[in-house]
């Protein structure tokens, strides 16, 4: 992904940061394209504090800001509300006397506050780029397309469409239209339990396409169900039929998408073992989105909702090693002074497309909204929104539906 932030010559050029900033610049060629015109100190610069506190103030109740756990501190001092995507979605639904949600996170969790929000609402994305990688691995195209693959081998009319959270408003269309429901990593048992009931269970032959994370469906399938990994198949999109023949796909239980968090993904066995080597009495926890392997040789696996609370409840002075986004691990290290906090792995790995909802960018949506413009508005699709809006019902119906990834 280009992070190119070219200025013209006559303008000033600020000194470099590692990600794309409002300025002059653009950067159309990136993943979903962003242009952010205007002139803002870096995030550093104490006016842009100031500007922030000014702006927020005069807009009053108008605004509403969310701010999900892995974002910078700087940008969580302005939120109203700061929890996981599917927290802040509800939260956005449930102020409808605010004309505008300003979604401090990143696309698909800006898609689904706009979904579950009303039509009078507009949904502001700080900057464009801010994407998902997880979610980008499954395009509408390559799932439809592998779709018609399980149509083929005659099994997709035992197959119930799960998706995570973590997606675009285009794939949980698609899985609304075909009967499924979407998860948080905390009711994803919930949800596999549910559609394997649908299929008529697990002993008929029923099966579940997991989308788009492969880890977070292959773990709750085996440690939370008791499936077996022999159970799962992963369907690659960039290989013909997936990857499989016909009589994988007739044999699996779970139909798992080749799609894995670009954070969580890094996290190592070596990593987990390390920690037991260098801290004594260490505890592990890790999010459900990491590696199978890794997850088994955890003490503990939740999503951050589950992460924070954890740690909340341990005895002071218990030493954590942390598997999950940087920002978070730094944040808890500042939540709970009297736990001993450690970040799983030796290299810094912060999510980068959440990262780019800095502080500019936040100041540029809220003095434009004073100003009466409206930047980066996100508009889900009529039709799109009616079938996502289907399927995150369906997950609202499960027992403990409104638990949070």
């Amino acid at each position: 992904m280009s992070t190119s932030t070219a200025l013209p010559e006559s303008h000033p050029r600020p000194s470099l940061l590692p990600l794309l900033v409002l300025g002059q610049g653009r950067d159309l060629a990136s993943e979903r394209g962003v242009e952010c015109p205007g002139d803002l100190p870096p995030a550093s610069d104490p006016d842009l504090v100031a500007r922030a506190r000014a702006a927020k103030a005069a807009l009053g109740d108008r605004v509403f800001v969310l701010g999900h756990h892995y974002q910078r501190d700087e940008v969580i001092e302005f939120a109203d509300v700061t929890g996981d995507s599917f927290k802040l979605a509800q939260q956005a639904a449930a102020r409808p006397d605010a004309p505008w949600i300003v979604f401090c996170g990143v696309h698909f969790m800006a898609e689904s506050a706009d979904v579950l929000t009303s039509p009078d609402q507009t949904v502001i994305l700080p900057d464009l780029a801010a994407g998902c990688s997880m979610a980008d691995m499954a395009a509408i195209s390559q799932v439809e397309d592998a779709w018609d693959d399980l149509v083929d081998a005659g099994i997709a009319d035992r197959v119930i469409p799960v998706t995570y959270m973590n997606s675009s408003a285009a794939i949980k269309g698609f899985t609304g239209r075909h009967g499924g429901t979407i998860c948080t990593s905390s009711n994803a048992k919930t949800a596999l339990q549910w559609a394997f009931d649908e299929t008529g269970g697990v002993e008929a032959g029923g099966k579940v396409l997991f989308l788009p994370d492969q880890h977070l469906g292959r773990n709750t399938a085996v440690r939370d169900l008791g499936l077996s990994p022999d159970d799962c198949v992963v369907f690659d999109p960039h290989k013909p039929h997936g990857g499989l023949t016909p009589e994988q796909l007739r044999d699996a239980r779970m139909i798992l998408w080749r799609g894995h968090c670009s954070v969580h993904g890094r996290f190592t066995t070596e990593a987990v073992e390390a920690a037991r080597r260098e801290i004594p009495g260490v505890r592990v926890i890790v999010h459900p989105e990491c590696q199978y392997e890794v997850c088994e040789l955890a003490d503990e696996i939740g999503s951050t909702e589950a992460i924070i609370k954890t740690i909340a409840a341990a005895p002071d002075g218990t030493s954590w090693v942390v598997g999950t986004e940087l920002n978070l691990v730094g944040r808890l290290r500042s939540m709970f002074p009297a736990q001993k906090i450690a970040f799983l792995e030796k290299n810094v790995c912060y999510c980068s497309t959440m990262n780019r909802i800095d502080l500019p960018h936040l100041v540029w949506v809220l003095e434009s909204l004073v100003d009466g413009r409206v930047v980066n508005p996100i508009v889900v699709d009529p039709d799109v929104a009616r079938w996502a809006r289907v399927a995150l019902e369906q997950m609202l119906a499960l027992p403990g539906g409104t638990s949070k990834d």
